[in-house]
């Protein structure tokens, strides 16, 4: 299994990946879920994948080949849109290719995508562009593609994606995460959200993949593998749990009677009380109410 999560705010766009694979708890290596194509000052585009690694590769295979003269890729695609589509395109060629053998083993087609970053390009109508040095650039956006090649755009309402094992960081996410969040902070709740995840689930493994891309560069600005030996990650562990623990503290306990403190309202009917023999009891049978009678009993209320 895996866990990649991108974000896209207003200053740019962070991306995070784990490198585990696993096939039993026995069978562990490490493969890399983020792949970069980047043509400094024309386009950054960032890929990470989750899912079966053999398909997960055999679509970077896809988009990495020769393709047909004419055809978009994600070198010529002049949007992100168009090259969200050229992912979307190869994830389907994937399937055509591999779906029915893999259906005679019992295994599911199973993969899914995040693509962001930035392409230069002349102002595009509806693309909103923004000027960037001497060129305009598209802004920063991001999208996730499914296993049948559709895929959704994030938003304002909902400014990052998931893949992989989402549940354990998403709490945190939707608690710090908006468009407006400085860039260096959305780095940050990406590598708690991943250390949530990696303390509740033994699929997701260092060393990590971190890419925060600045708007309008043009080009991969800030990149670092964290391993073991990451002092700022081992900072954000050990902080993370401590603050963690120290704010559990100051919560005040549930105050039953107490007037000094926040009363914890007792509502709602007696919980039910079982029998302290555990013996069954012979539960007498109820007649049978026809529709009539209970249509009566319904008009006299």
């Amino acid at each position: 299994m895996t866990y990649c999560v991108a974000m896209c705010v207003d200053e740019g766009l962070v991306f995070l990946s784990d490198t585990r694979t696993n096939a039993g708890v026995d069978h562990i290596s490490t493969a890399r879920k983020m792949s970069v194509f980047e043509q400094p000052g024309e386009r950054l585009l960032v890929l990470m994948g989750a899912g079966n690694l053999s398909l997960t590769q055999a679509v970077l295979h896809v988009l990495k080949e020769a393709t047909p003269a004419g055809r978009p890729t994600l070198w010529t695609a002049s949007s992100m849109t168009e090259a969200a589509r050229v992912v979307g395109d190869a994830v389907r060629e994937v399937y055509q290719h591999e779906a029915r053998s893999l259906q005679e083993f019992g295994v599911d087609f199973n993969c899914s995508f995040i693509l962001g970053g930035q392409i230069a390009s002349p102002r595009v109508e509806g693309e909103g562009a923004v000027h960037a040095g001497t060129s305009f650039a598209q802004r920063p956006r991001l999208f996730m593609i499914y296993a049948a090649g559709n895929f959704i755009e994030s938003s304002d309402v909902n400014p990052y994606f998931q893949i992989g094992e989402s549940k354990y960081g998403k709490p945190i996410i939707d608690r710090v995460l908006t468009p407006s969040t400085p860039l260096d902070e959305a780095a940050k709740c990406a590598l708690i959200s991943m250390d949530s995840t990696l303390r509740s689930n033994l699929s997701v493994g260092l060393p990590l993949d971190l890419l925060v891309y600045e708007a309008n560069a043009l080009r991969v600005t800030r990149f670092v593998t964290i391993d073991h030996d990451n002092a700022y990650f081992d900072m954000i562990h050990r902080t993370w749990g401590e603050q963690l623990r120290q704010v559990f503290a100051e919560i005040p306990d549930p105050a039953w009677e107490s007037p000094e403190a926040v009363p914890l309202q007792q509502r709602g009917r007696a919980p039910v009380v079982l029998p302290a023999t555990g013996e069954a009891r012979e539960v007498p049978a109820q007649p049978a109410q026809t529709l009539a009678q209970a249509d009566k009993v319904k008009a006299q209320r």
